[in-house]
């Protein structure tokens, strides 16, 4: 299985291309957080090259800019080609195949325009915005009628 998962910043604007079959096509990297802390207290950060093609490449050209944060799915691609002083050279990048918006840079002249991607939904046929928000209490227990409660311990588990 060639599974990858990312989420990150892209480290500059995508760069956007179309190939000879007219497809779209978004080149960026991406730069993510490890999970290590050093004694500085430091995380290690891991540039990643990514592409994306046809709607999708369509998407992050059109919406994500540097500093803006996305998670991707997608899978590793390895590739060689021929420079032009005639050495081989070797490539890897993620073949992203789905993508969310998760914000974008906070701050400074560069940031990213905010993409919104929350959807509302209203039953009225009426665009107008309504006052009337309909809201649940949550002081009561959602759970208690879910039965009595009991422990698990990792003896139980199969693994």
């Amino acid at each position: 299985m060639n599974k990858v998962i990312l989420i990150g910043r892209f480290t500059r604007d995508p760069e956007s291309r179309m190939s000879q079959s007219n497809m779209e096509i978004a080149r960026f990297s991406l730069a993510c957080q490890g999970e290590f802390v050093n004694r500085n207290g430091e995380r290690e950060v891991e540039f990643v090259n990514c592409v994306a093609f046809n709607r999708l490449a369509t998407t992050i050209n059109k919406y994500c800019r540097k500093g803006s944060l996305i998670s991707a799915t997608g899978r590793i691609r390895n590739s060689s080609y021929d420079a032009q002083d005639g050495s081989k050279r070797y490539t890897t990048d993620v073949v992203i195949e789905q993508m969310e918006f998760l914000g974008s840079r906070q701050g400074g002249g560069d940031s990213a325009p905010a993409v919104d991607n929350s959807v509302s939904y209203s039953p009225s046929a009426s665009s107008a915005p309504s006052n009337n928000i309909e809201t649940t209490d949550i002081s009561e227990d959602p759970y208690k009628d879910f039965g009595d409660e009991f422990t698990l311990s990792s003896d139980d588990l199969p693994f």
